[in-house]
């Protein structure tokens, strides 16, 4: 009983946050509606709520537990956060909508002269950095599947929290140069991101690989676990490596034409060409001071 009530103790404060989040960005798109009902299309809502569903899924739910008794469970668990729920996160142009949905005090009092701290837009700056961002998603993953961190992961509820937690972190900043949240746009060449896609399914092909071609368990933690599944740990590795080769390949390839499509097209080509920026951590400020003058 006692366990149960810890579980539903972190399931809530895992909820709680993104719950908050989600009330927030419905309220800044609704009102956003108010002014322009294109704004933010009903898709890109959707999109959003569906990423934040995958990270409680992830992170919160009931289910949360099981990627302790199967690898291709945890696997999924990390795909989901870092492949499927940033990337969706990012295409719901959060920051456009929590800077309405927010209150104003909030964001003119606190929020808006942080990102004008001159530390924070040089901190901006550097994790905006496609060579960073990629880094930071291939030092995640490999870091974490090293089997004696691995299994830190595995046996302490907080490090495994933390791991979550850096996976959806690496995640956001990965999709970030690809993407591009509003109010960013592109400052240069927008073709080499295409390598940065490419690039990034290189730590992802070779830890797979390993994971399916090893003759023996890398994590013997599932050992125990994988009894009474059907399958043998060793085919539990196997299926988990497949899965993140399957996924990240299919993902990657999409994101990768979608990209090329809309560089050639003549209307983003004319775009690209005539808009620069800077980072958008230091454009935020005064994109939500005008954007409050309006509301």
């Amino acid at each position: 009983m006692e366990h149960a009530h810890h579980a539903a103790f972190e399931s809530f404060w895992g909820s709680a946050p993104l719950i908050l989040v989600a009330v927030c960005y419905l309220r800044g798109w609704v009102r956003l509606r108010r002014i322009n009902p294109e704004t933010i299309e009903e898709w890109r809502v959707g999109g959003f709520l569906l990423g934040l569903f995958l990270i409680w899924l992830v992170m919160a739910s009931p289910i949360a537990a099981l990627d302790h008794q199967l690898l291709i469970v945890h696997m999924v668990h990390h795909l989901l956060l870092m492949t499927i729920a940033a990337p969706l996160v990012w295409l719901g142009a959060p920051v456009k909508a929590l800077e309405h949905g927010l209150p104003q005090r909030l964001v003119l009092g606190l929020i808006a002269p942080l990102l004008r701290w001159p530390p924070m837009k040089r901190l901006g700056l550097a994790l905006a950095n496609p060579t960073v961002c990629w880094l930071a998603a291939a030092t995640t993953l490999v870091g974490w599947h090293i089997p004696s961190v691995f299994i830190v992961g595995m046996r302490s509820a907080t490090w495994h929290e933390i791991e979550q937690a850096s996976f959806l972190a690496a995640g956001l900043l990965f999709w970030w140069p690809v993407i591009r949240p509003w109010p960013t746009v592109s400052n240069g060449s927008e073709w080499p991101i295409l390598l940065y896609l490419f690039l990034a399914t290189l730590p992802c092909d070779i830890l797979s690989g390993f994971l399916v071609f090893c003759d023996r368990v890398v994590y013997p933690a599932y050992f125990l676990s994988t009894r009474g599944t059907g399958f043998s740990a060793l085919e539990d590795q196997q299926c988990a490596g497949a899965l993140m080769w399957t996924c990240v390949t299919v993902v990657y390839l999409i994101a990768g034409t979608v990209f090329a499509a809309r560089l050639l097209s003549p209307e983003s080509s004319q775009q690209y060409r005539a808009v620069k920026s800077d980072s958008i951590l230091s454009t935020v400020p005064q994109t939500i001071q005008q954007s409050m003058e309006v509301v």
